[in-house]
């Protein structure tokens, strides 16, 4: 009986320290799994504080920067600041939050300047035509007082119509006049009439063909664009400084019109800025062009765009800037030899070769005058040379003279030759032409600012 008491007693050793085994891994596994959740809800707690502080970052920093950046390139989204805390899904949602508040930007500002654009593009048509009465009427008053402030009233009109002109293209409208095919050189007149300071333009005329025109269609957009330009030019340009206009044909790629400055030029942003609108982007924001909006790059942009013209921005061997605006060769056309050109348009420059040939052929069929016994006077084509009296000379020659008194009859003269020139600049169906530099003087329009360079 002893060895089975001895057995029992021994097996109730071994349960005992078996159960005592069991308990103290219970308890282990009890404080691990205690350190487990402990870890767990801390690692959840900053998980938690890590996504609170992305929102917050959200809301604070990326939403706003990413809608800054549709308007600044530039401008640095910053991403999540907490990646490693924030597990897939969560992520993923952050950022598809970026991209729906910047797409609600998008198409919110699309509504806005489709808003703003109709509205423009309403009140510039009702402005245009009330400019245009009183431009008619200001006509009739120069034909019937003698007052040299209407002169000046009549110009500053013309520039509050091409600003409006510009505005209604800006905002997609129609330019608002018709020509008929209309010669190259008349058609830079034209735009040169429509600018503060059109007396520092030089036009240089390289055209080999004479008669060279554009197409009706083309023609008001090229006078638009043009005079943008030029306005551009004069107004970031000394106002002792001449504007070089050059005119020049390339065969089978059009026409080019080239723009000279001797200005303050471009920093790099602000070239590639230019480059960027003047390519003609398929859209414009009216919010991105400047307060006050610069608009001028942008104008020259949509008529690309539309008809079909090229425009590049370079540095000028003047020391300003270069504009070259390329018209192609479909848009060109060859006017008829009866249709006459305006007397103020630059006859083309010759080269010093074709101008010694030309020299002996003007001599040699020139009418020279017989004497009655058949022999021809001592001097006769010489005395064809000797300068013409100064009532008779050519309008191009004006800028050469000296300021005089005017008599009332050449202060008539010179408002008629004005209003010619800006009446073609503007005719449905004449040729457009520009006044003369000397024809009136405004000390005023140089107030005038440019549209662009910033």
């Amino acid at each position: 009986m002893g060895w089975i008491v001895a057995v029992i007693a021994v097996a109730a050793a071994v349960a005992a320290m078996v159960h005592a085994e069991n308990m103290a891994r219970a308890q282990r596994i009890a404080a691990a799994r205690a350190e487990l959740a402990e870890r767990q809800m801390k690692a959840a707690e900053a998980r938690t504080a890590a996504l609170t502080d992305e929102i917050g970052q959200l809301a604070r920093e990326r939403i706003p920067v990413a809608a800054l950046a549709l308007s600044h390139p530039t401008a640095q989204v910053p991403g999540l600041r907490e990646a490693a805390e924030i597990d897939g899904d969560a992520a993923r949602l952050l950022t598809e939050a970026v991209q729906a508040a910047r797409t609600a930007v998008l198409e919110e500002r699309g509504r806005v300047d489709a808003a703003a654009r109709a509205a423009m593009r309403g009140t510039s048509a009702k402005i245009q035509s009330l400019l245009n009465q009183s431009q008619q009427l200001l006509h009739e008053l120069q034909h019937e007082y003698d007052d040299p402030r209407i002169l000046q009233l009549d110009f500053r009109n013309e520039l509050a119509l091409r600003r409006t002109q510009a505005t209604a293209v800006l905002c997609d409208a129609w330019p608002g006049l018709a020509r008929q095919n209309s010669p190259l050189v008349e058609i830079v007149l034209g735009a040169q009439s429509r600018v503060a300071g059109y007396e520092r333009v030089k036009v240089a005329n390289h055209l080999r063909d004479e008669r060279l025109g554009l197409v009706a269609r083309a023609a008001e957009p090229l006078a638009i664009a043009l005079a943008e330009l030029l306005a551009n030019a004069t107004a970031y340009s000394h106002p002792d400084t001449d504007v070089q206009v050059t005119l020049q044909q390339s065969g089978g790629r059009g026409a080019f019109l080239m723009v000279d400055d001797a200005g303050i030029g471009m920093d790099d942003d602000a070239l590639d800025r230019a480059r960027a609108l003047v390519a003609g982007p398929p859209e414009i924001l009216l919010t991105e062009l400047g307060d006050p909006p610069q608009t001028g790059f942008a104008v020259v942009g949509r008529l690309v765009l539309q008809y079909g013209f090229n425009c590049h921005i370079e540095e000028s061997p003047f020391g300003g800037m270069r504009t070259i605006l390329r018209v192609p060769a479909h848009l060109l056309t060859v006017l008829e030899d009866d249709r006459s050109l305006s007397a103020l348009a630059p006859k083309p420059v010759r080269t010093p070769a074709s101008s010694t040939a030309a020299a002996p052929t003007e001599q040699e069929t020139a009418p020279v005058p017989q004497s009655a016994g058949g022999q021809a006077p001592a001097l006769p084509s010489r005395r064809r040379r000797t300068p013409r009296p100064a009532p008779q000379a050519p309008a191009g020659a004006a800028p050469e003279r000296e300021q005089v008194p005017r008599t009332p009859e050449q202060a008539g003269s010179s408002w008629a030759a004005l209003q010619q020139g800006t009446l073609n600049g503007r005719s449905v169906a004449g040729p457009p032409s520009a006044p003369a530099p000397d024809d009136h003087d405004h000390p005023d329009d140089r107030d005038e600012q440019g549209d662009d360079q910033t």
